[in-house]
């Protein structure tokens, strides 16, 4: 149980080292990963469309 506790006073000590981003920065940041997400969405969609209709025209020959 000690070593518990050790841990979680050591875990506090060092969230107190963390630079944590403002309000900002967390705006931009999660603007970034959405605006990616949607990308790469799109270019996988692409990919998946062309490869299902050259599957469908292998599969129909």
């Amino acid at each position: 149980m000690s070593k518990l506790i050790e841990y979680l006073k050591e875990t506090k000590t060092e969230l107190k080292h963390v630079i944590w981003p403002n309000r900002r920065q967390t705006f931009f940041y999660t603007m970034i990963v959405i605006v990616l997400s949607i990308v790469v969405a799109y270019y996988l969609g692409i990919f998946d469309f062309i490869f299902s209709k050259g599957l469908e025209k292998i599969i129909s020959l």
